[in-house]
């Protein structure tokens, strides 16, 4: 089965098998795509679907047909502020779910110009860190977003 979408704003096509889920067709051509659970409950595959956050080891990629696919490497200049953030604020440790806070950051930035305490906490509660405690993520987020200087 042929789908056709946009890979960080590159026009791609897959020849994929029917019940294949994205996290799978990508993962030779995208780097930061990581699997974590095999499960849907961790948020390290997150990729943004039109702009939204999803999980691409449950969304079938039949489903992407049509529509646009970003990743981190699709917001960079995003993902190196992200990380500067995280780095002042002690949050980053061995990375493994920095591609997927990146990628959720960057669509609350979006959808909220000044997100309450509550709706980025509701933004990150998808993504699970196994190396901090999530204080110092949520305050490397009101960094990003301009809240902390």
């Amino acid at each position: 089965m042929l789908v056709k979408f946009k890979l960080n704003g590159l026009d791609v096509k897959y020849d994929i098998e029917p019940g294949e889920f994205l996290l799978d067709t990508l993962k030779e051509d995208v780097k930061s795509l990581k699997k974590g659970c095999d499960g849907s409950a961790c948020g390290v595959c997150t990729v943004l679907l039109d702009g939204k956050p999803v999980l691409s080891c449950s969304l079938l990629t039949a489903k992407c047909d049509g529509h646009e696919i970003t990743t981190v490497e699709g917001i960079q200049d995003v993902a190196e502020k992200v990380a500067e953030c995280f780095g002042k604020e002690g949050a980053d440790q061995c990375g493994y779910c920095n591609s997927a806070f990146a990628l959720i950051i960057y669509a609350l930035s979006k959808e909220y110009k000044n997100p309450t305490d509550e709706e980025i906490k509701r933004f990150l509660v998808g993504n699970l860190c196994r190396c901090t405690g999530y204080q110092s993520q949520f305050l490397a987020v009101k960094r990003y977003l301009g809240g902390l200087k």
